[in-house]
């Protein structure tokens, strides 16, 4: 929970998301007791907030504890459906996953994570669990290398200087050195890789999605199983179709944000 002083901050709101994001994979239903001891919230405090989003719906009582509603479904889809990011990318990303046979998604930076935004998968063997919404630390995706190296020197301080919220402990663990001199390299040749650095058996190819200024408003990946496709296959046949699908769904994008809106009454 954010404390810095701000007269403005709403700590009750705080409480509250905090609250809700405490419900993770593997614990869909939490007694008050768990979800105070997740949470670092007084009993009375949470019991006051999980009443409140029981009234508001996005929380359900039982017998075994609380668990979440489809209701905050609506949280996660009012950005999605703000940024119409998946409308745009789906013909895309269909397109691309019918020629590459394999998995692609798109996933924008929150912090140090990257948190998928749109995906089309492909049946495959599964070394993790990717839906949208998944978070993973940047670093040792290809995804958040590319988003990473479209930062500010400022901006990258910053967001490396935040701990991952993915529960993710990544195989590949550099140095400040290492990631500078990676992210030097994604920016000369435009797009970036990563061979089971994130997890065992994972190795993907990214590319950023720019908007009408040239900016970075996204990434789009195509990922792949080390057992079942090379690193030459993902680089040499895959990575070319993938940057003409970045070039499409930003030209999209960029129409999108570009288009004149008339008020009716």
């Amino acid at each position: 929970m954010r404390r810095d002083g701000n007269p403005d901050f709403i700590e009750a709101l705080a409480r509250g998301l905090d609250v809700l994001c405490a419900f993770r994979p593997g614990r869909p239903v939490m007694t008050l007791s768990e979800v105070a001891t997740a949470t670092g919230l007084a009993r009375p405090t949470a019991r006051r907030i999980l009443i409140t989003l029981e009234q508001l719906g996005y929380v359900r009582g039982g017998e075994r504890g609380f668990s979440l509603t489809p209701r905050v479904l609506d949280l996660g889809m009012a950005y999605i459906g703000s940024a119409n990011l998946w409308d745009l990318a789906r013909p895309h990303l269909e397109d691309l996953v019918a020629r590459t046979n394999e998995s692609c998604s798109i996933a924008q930076l929150d912090g140090s994570d990257i948190v998928y935004v749109a995906r089309v998968a492909v049946p495959k063997l599964v070394a993790l669990a990717v839906t949208i919404g998944t978070r993973f630390p940047a670093v040792q995706t290809s995804l958040g290398k590319v988003l990473l190296a479209a930062l500010t020197p400022e901006e990258l301080d910053r967001v490396l200087a935040e701990p991952s919220r993915s529960g993710v402990e990544p195989r590949w663990q550099p140095g400040r050195d290492e990631i500078d001199a990676l992210l030097r390299d994604v920016r000369t040749k435009g797009w970036a890789a990563t061979d089971q650095q994130l997890a065992l058996g994972i190795r993907s190819v990214a590319a950023p999605v720019r908007d009408g200024d040239g900016r970075v408003v996204a990434a789009v990946n195509v990922n792949a199983h080390a057992a079942e496709t090379t690193m030459d296959t993902l680089i040499g046949h895959h990575l070319p179709l993938l940057l003409k699908t970045a070039g499409a769904i930003g030209s999209d994008w960029d129409a999108w944000h570009a288009r004149p809106i008339k008020t009716v009454s």
